[in-house]
């Protein structure tokens, strides 16, 4: 399974996620109940090698979430509800990372951890709806094991 199959399966067993009719991938809709996952592809944070030259890597998977909501100008309930979904949705991703049950990418799933920060209202319209932004991080370790011939 990719990274990115595993996300969104990840995301899909969120207890609130089935209020969403569709979920895609580097695009949503402007309808309310959808949503988005935009990868921002894969960074190293850190990397040490040991005597042997064996290679061990801290990366980290960016993802941007954008989930829409119906939430009409000045409606302050809806604004809520909206806010207290998503603030919800970030407290189930530590959970669930805390309890390691979250999917794991690495070598190491002891240390791996994934946060879901910044929800955030990304804009509304007019025509009553309103598009949410939450940054998801995957952090984890990979072992590379070099081969040296020489001490065979």
């Amino acid at each position: 399974m990719t990274a990115l199959e595993k996300i969104k399966d990840f995301l899909s067993r969120y207890p609130g996620a089935d209020i969403f009719r569709d979920f895609h991938v580097d695009y949503t809709d402007q309808i309310p109940f959808n949503g988005g996952v935009f990868p921002s592809g894969l960074t190293e944070v850190s990397r040490t090698s040991d005597i042997l030259g064996n290679v061990t890597a801290i990366n980290q998977y960016n993802f941007g979430l954008y989930y829409v909501f119906e939430k009409s100008p000045g409606d302050d309930d809806g604004a809520a509800e909206n806010a207290d979904w998503v603030m919800d949705f970030q407290a189930w991703v530590q959970e669930m990372s805390a309890l390691g049950r979250a999917p794991t990418f690495g070598d190491d799933p002891k240390s791996e951890k994934i946060t879901a920060q910044n929800g955030v209202l990304y804009g509304a319209d007019e025509e009553g709806t309103a598009m949410y932004m939450v940054q998801l991080a995957v952090t984890f370790t990979k072992k590379f094991e070099v081969k040296n011939e020489w001490l065979i």
